[in-house]
Parts: structure tokens; C-alpha cells; sequence
């Protein structure tokens, strides 16, 4: 049975990957800060809760060795780029530092039990935000413009470092990928969740940034299955995961609101320079050739469906709320 420890279990991506792992029969160890954290998706009965901070490295190494496993993969972190402009210190540490102590710790699992320990790093396309290169793949320079990118860069530059030692590290380059479990505060879960209570009668406006930002959205669960076929592979190596077709925040508002039935989205939305990054990329798109031909991994839910799909349960938590 493959022993597995995850970070970032109870996230977006975590919580799609504990199920699909726990559904495959391996045996799941996840890090969570708390027990019972608030916003977390709950993870099933099997799943071995490991309790520490990715900020603590004695904590976070503690854990990786009484659970001892396999493959881990890290999906933990400040993940918004927001946030890491709030708070850049705390996004360095978490973000990026932290994989180091990931890093070193499955190097000294491997070399005290003489066996593969994997590590799978989710790294972002921000790490490409810089660059004036569309669509990015592996070889686009690294070139980040905010902390979170940076955080991300350091961390994949660290993976590259451990894996020329020897370790089977890698790297999933994700591009925006969405999904119901993707937390509000998001700006594509802002839209829909908004979208569906405009459309129940609960709410009036919306209020965001930049309407014009493009950026390739793919389905999360998608993108879990990128992870697994990357732990997965016989050699280590750096994935771009992405659909390769970008999309603009007004796109998204036009899907969004065109199923929940509100054929124009002007009248109810409005612009913040709040909402607005000090710096951002203008094109983030992906081109994921490399997975395809390595891996045979294609995306299997377009832009269109996914925006749907995160509209369709929106309006069912809204008709909830109302009849409620």
C-alpha cells in the first residue's frame, strides 16, 4: 500500500486529491494547522491527521517522519496573491521556505531507509507572470512580479536543486484552475457565488478589479489527476498543467451570469482600484505539451462547463439559503 502525506489537504485541490487517493486504497497522511479548521472541506475517517504548521520547520519535519511515506505532495501555502502582497514575510516562509524542509526531510527518508520517497511540488504559473512569452511552458524564464510568484519560484528552483542530487522531486506548474470547493474570497468563486445571489434576489452588486486580466482556467479535478500521473512517472521532471486557452475576468462574468439567467452583468457589477494588484500579468496561458505527450494528460472540462458547473451549485446553495 502506497503511504501518502499531503499539505493542503483540506484545500481545493487537497480535498479532490485525499478522496481520489483514499478511493485508490493508499494510505493518506494529511498536515492541518487545527483540527475542525473553519472553511476546510472535511476529510474522510481513514485520513491520518498530522497536526503542525507549515511555518514551523522541527513541526512540519516531525510529521513527515512519523508518517513516512512514499510520495508527498504539497499543495499547502499562501496561495493568493493577494494575501502574500498583505503579508509578503509569512508568504516567503510558508510558500517557500517551508519546501526546503519538505525537500530535505524526504532526502533523509530516502537515504536512512535506502528506498523512492517522492515529492511533488504544486507550483504556480506566476512564477511566468513577468514575462512578455505567451503561451509559457517549461523553458519560459522564470519571472515573478509579486510574492506569492517569487515564493513559488524559490520553491521550484529548490525542487530542481534536490532533484540533480538525486531526489525524485517535480514540479506541477498549475495554471488557475476552479472548482465549487475553491473558497470565495477567489475572484472566480466571488463572480459565481455573486451571480447565483443577484439571481435569488439577495444581494445587488458585485464588486471587483481589473475586468480585462486574462488567464487560462482549467477544473480542479483535472488537475488533481495531473498531480497523481506526475507522482506517478518513471522519471522526475517540470509540468506546465494548464488548458492552453485564456479568458478574461469578462468572460467569466458573461458565463457566470448568463446561467444564472441574467443576460447582461453590467448593471450589477462595479470596479474597485482596491481590487486591483499593484502589478499583474496580462496573459497567463499555458501550453501543456510536455504532460500531454509524457503523460497523456488532456484537460477534460472546457471554460464554459466549469464556469457552469461552479454557477449550477452556487444557485443551489442560494435557493437554499432563500427557502431556508
Amino acid at each position: 500500500m502506497t503511504r501518502v502525506f499531503i499539505t493542503g489537504a483540506t484545500g481545493q485541490d487537497g480535498s479532490y486529491l485525499v478522496e481520489r487517493l483514499v478511493a485508490e486504497g493508499a494510505e493518506v497522511h494529511a498536515l492541518v494547522r487545527r483540527r475542525f479548521e473553519p472553511g476546510a472541506n472535511a476529510l474522510p475517517s481513514e485520513v491520518v491527521e498530522h497536526v503542525a504548521d507549515l511555518a514551523t520547520p522541527a513541526a512540519l519535519r516531525d510529521a513527515i517522519n512519523a508518517a513516512e511515506p512514499d510520495v508527498i505532495y504539497n499543495l499547502g501555502g499562501i496561495s493568493s496573491v493577494a494575501a502574500s502582497w498583505a503579508d509578503p514575510l509569512a508568504t516567503s516562509a510558508v510558500t517557500g521556505t517551508a519546501v526546503g524542509v519538505i525537500l530535505e526531510t524526504a532526502w533523509q527518508l530516502r537515504t536512512r531507509h535506502d528506498r523512492d520517497v517522492r515529492v511533488i511540488q504544486a507550483s504556480s504559473a506566476e512564477i511566468f507572470a513577468g514575462t512578455s512569452i505567451v503561451p509559457q511552458n517549461e523553458s519560459t524564464p522564470v519571472s515573478p512580479i509579486n510574492p506569492y510568484g517569487a515564493a513559488k519560484s524559490y520553491a521550484a528552483h529548490l525542487v530542481d536543486v534536490y532533484r540533480r542530487r538525486g531526489l525524485h522531486a517535480s514540479s506541477a506548474i498549475l495554471y488557475n484552475h476552479e472548482s465549487p470547493r475553491r473558497p470565495i474570497a477567489f475572484v472566480t468563486r466571488k463572480i459565481t457565488n455573486g451571480a447565483a445571489a443577484i439571481a435569488a434576489g439577495t444581494q445587488d452588486q458585485l464588486t471587483l478589479g481589473d475586468l480585462t486580466v486574462r488567464r487560462d482556467w482549467g477544473w480542479a479535478p483535472d488537475f488533481v489527476d495531473a498531480l497523481v500521473r506526475i507522482a506517478s512517472a518513471d522519471r522526475p521532471s517540470d509540468y506546465v498543467v494548464a488548458t492552453g486557452v485564456s479568458h478574461t475576468i469578462e468572460d467569466f462574468l458573461t458565463a457566470a451570469f448568463d446561467e444564472a439567467g441574467i443576460g447582461d452583468w453590467r448593471p450589477y457589477v462595479q470596479t474597485d482600484p482596491r481590487f486591483i494588484r499593484p502589478t499583474d500579468a496580462a496573459d497567463l496561458r499555458g501550453d501543456a505539451s510536455k504532460i500531454a505527450e509524457e503523460l497523456g494528460w488532456t484537460p477534460s472540462v472546457g471554460f464554459e462547463d466549469l464556469v457552469r458547473r461552479m454557477v449550477r451549485h452556487d444557485v443551489g446553495r442560494a435557493d437554499t439559503s432563500v427557502t431556508g
